[in-house]
């Protein structure tokens, strides 16, 4: 699927973008992988993290608690969709392929608009439960706003707020998220103006 301009019968860009806000993002993401073990050891390694409760079932016990737990700013690395997704989502947006979700219409249309970059700006998390080895998360998308076009220091651009909401496999909220990301075209350097 293709998005073409001069189909589109809204012109006004706030209003056009306006009608992303509260659909669902993309289908839910479910993990590849149970929470395992192996994953968070990795993870408290790698961030030099020494609470026992991750690591140690004595530890996690003595705390009340029936086994280790998976630290809860790991979320999101269980739904994850891998590489392979991540190279196959750069090849179609490299052919103007737009897949038929809300967010890879929202992406295209920001394309279309100039705003080509993007970099992450801020993650809020709310923790509601937590996660131990052997149960298997889904993450449910929407996208909860759009901003106007703001300048930054990295150029103009439009902030996009998905709000992330984690699940076991009873469905019982694990985690809500609030992920912003800008959407930005890349200022033109002082050399650049004067060359």
């Amino acid at each position: 699927m293709r998005i073409l301009r001069g189909e589109d019968p809204v012109d006004d860009p706030e209003e056009r973008l306006q009608r992303y806000v509260g659909l669902e993002a993309e289908p839910p993401r479910v993990a590849r992988y149970d929470v395992g073990e192996a994953m968070i050891l990795n993870w408290v390694e790698a961030h030099d993290d020494r609470n026992p409760v991750y690591v140690d079932r004595d530890a996690a016990r003595a705390t009340g608690r029936t086994d280790v737990i998976c630290p809860p700013a790991m979320i999101s690395t269980w739904v994850m969709s891998g590489y392979r997704r991540y190279r196959e989502v750069q090849r179609l947006r490299a052919e103007g392929v737009v897949e038929d979700f809300a967010y890879s219409r929202l992406l295209a249309e920001l394309d279309q608009d100039g705003y080509t970059s993007v970099v992450a700006t801020n993650v809020e998390q709310d923790y509601h439960a937590e996660l131990h080895p052997g149960d298997h998360v889904t993450c449910h998308f929407t996208i909860e706003a759009v901003s106007p076009v703001k300048k930054t220091g990295l150029g103009e651009g439009r902030f996009i707020t998905l709000l992330k909401k984690y699940v076991d496999r009873d469905g019982k909220l694990l985690v809500t998220e609030r992920f912003r990301l800008l959407r930005f075209t890349p200022a033109t350097t002082e050399s650049q103006e004067t060359a």
